[in-house]
């Protein structure tokens, strides 16, 4: 049998405990048929002797047998375990220390399964980030031209086209800067190694305040409410700038009719929660609303659906915890991001 086997595993713990107990088994046969009058017994005393020692012998070798056995799996339910405990995201190899012999090839071809097709997720976004900003530049060049020609003196009906040009091309930019967001916020590109220190509460003082030139255009008031001690929190910067810009600019864009938008931080734990007082969202929706690429058939507004799937990957990259409330439980649309917290260099994440 070779080293590491479960097979030898189970032998080297069972055979000794074997050997003690028919030793035990001979020593009570001995003393039965050599040091007991036998004369003076009962056929029903000897049976009851009998029987009542089998059990015993019988209860100790299924412990020893169960022990063994336990023993000898544990290092499979701690690789479950782990297995159970990882985000659906978590592409990493699982450790075959420690583990049988006749279990260890099985899982090293599942890590092997496990690069591969790691290997191919990480092509396909790499694909899609260099594919989004090589059209970076085309577009700003399409998009120039429209306003260069929007500028000039032009015909009705060429202006209406110049107008649908620039602003399909600016969807198509924020399409694409939104693409290039969700590659840099996949955790498996690991943006915890960037991590920074940051006070939430003047953060989103400072970011929020950008934001209120273009509420005012669409006359909605922003309301900051924070409390005055540091709340820290490790971040991506880029990242949560990202966060932030796209719950603002959803409650902007799908909140008609809405007056106020509140940025609300919390102490404990820390949070980060976007609310407006606008038509809210519907129940069927609001379960949808974070997949990529999905718009509601009542939302009225040209959109990539791409917002709130930023939101939901840029939180998991946190190991930040995530959720929406809507009408009827709240009148309009809330959404809170929870933060684990400072953890520089833990590498915590969030457990699906």
């Amino acid at each position: 049998m070779p080293s590491g086997s479960l097979a030898r595993h189970l032998v080297l713990r069972l055979l000794p405990a074997v050997i003690v107990l028919v030793v035990l088994d001979l020593g009570v046969t001995w003393v039965i048929t050599q040091k007991i009058d036998l004369e003076a017994w009962l056929l029903r005393d000897l049976f009851w002797t009998m029987v009542i020692s089998q059990l015993l012998l019988v209860s100790a070798f299924a412990w020893v047998l169960i022990s063994g056995v336990r023993s000898g799996l544990a290092s499979i339910n701690s690789l479950s375990q782990e297995i159970s405990q990882r985000s659906i995201d978590d592409l990493q190899t699982l450790d075959v220390t420690g583990l049988p012999t006749e279990v260890a090839p099985m899982v090293t071809h599942f890590n092997d399964l496990l690069l591969r097709l790691d290997d191919s997720m990480q092509a396909q976004r790499r694909f899609i980030g260099h594919a989004a900003h090589q059209l970076r530049t085309p577009l700003a060049g399409l998009k120039l031209e429209s306003e260069l020609m929007l500028a000039r003196s032009l015909p009705d009906d060429v202006r209406e086209r110049a107008e649908r040009i620039k602003t399909a091309t600016d969807r198509m930019i924020r399409l694409g800067q939104q693409l290039l967001v969700l590659a840099r916020a996949d955790s498996s590109t690991r943006p915890q190694d960037s991590f920074v220190r940051r006070d939430l509460s003047e953060w989103v003082r400072t970011s929020g305040a950008e934001w209120i030139p273009a509420a005012r255009t669409k006359q909605v008031d922003v309301q900051l409410v924070a409390p005055a001690d540091p709340v820290w929190v490790d971040v991506d910067p880029l990242l949560l700038e990202e966060l932030l810009s796209n719950l603002i600019d959803n409650a902007l864009r799908y909140g008609v009719g809405a007056s106020i938008i509140t940025l609300r931080v919390g102490e404990n734990p820390p949070s980060l929660t976007v609310e407006d007082d606008g038509p809210g969202i519907e129940p069927q929706d609001s379960e949808r609303v974070f997949e990529a690429f999905y718009r509601s058939s009542r939302s009225g507004t040209g959109g990539s659906g791409l917002g709130l799937a930023i939101v939901r990957e840029i939180a998991r990259a946190h190991g930040a915890w995530w959720s929406l409330n809507s009408r009827p439980v709240f009148p309009g649309t809330r959404v809170t991001v929870v933060f684990p917290g400072p953890r520089i260099g833990t590498k915590l994440r969030r457990q699906e």
